[in-house]
């Protein structure tokens, strides 16, 4: 349950990061961050599987070119789901998936240096707690 909270809140900074970087995307502010990477969330599980399945030929004959396509088509179709949040211009279409990713992965990647510096610790400390035999 955390985990899924968790990666909701790290893909509403990384949709406020997209909202500074990407011109055409544009976020009202945090709550409406948090719908929208609640609803991409959501697309991503239900309709990007089917839509990558039906543009598989074409897909294969771009070399996975339009996978960008497809990400631009969901992230526009949570756009269009979530009040507050809109995108427009080709350049939000394609780029905006893009560095929703980007910033996305760096911040999973901090909070789980973070979480293994503690876990470190903790294992030190539970393994300096265990009798020895």
């Amino acid at each position: 349950m955390t985990g899924n909270l968790l990666a909701a809140l790290v893909t509403a900074l990384s949709l406020l990061i997209v909202d500074l970087v990407v011109p055409g995307v544009n976020i009202a502010n945090f709550p409406a961050a948090l719908i929208a990477a609640l609803a991409i969330g959501l697309v991503n599980g239900s309709v990007k599987p089917v839509l990558s399945f039906l543009s598989l030929p074409l897909n294969l004959l771009s070399l996975g070119a339009f996978s960008l396509v497809v990400n631009g088509i969901c992230f526009a179709l949570a756009a269009f789901l979530v009040p507050g949040f809109s995108v427009h211009g080709l350049i939000a279409f394609i780029l905006g998936p893009v560095v929703l990713s980007l910033s996305s992965t760096f911040i999973n990647r901090y909070f789980a240096e973070k979480n293994l510096a503690l876990s470190s610790s903790d294992a030190a400390k539970s393994k300096a707690e265990l009798p020895s035999s």
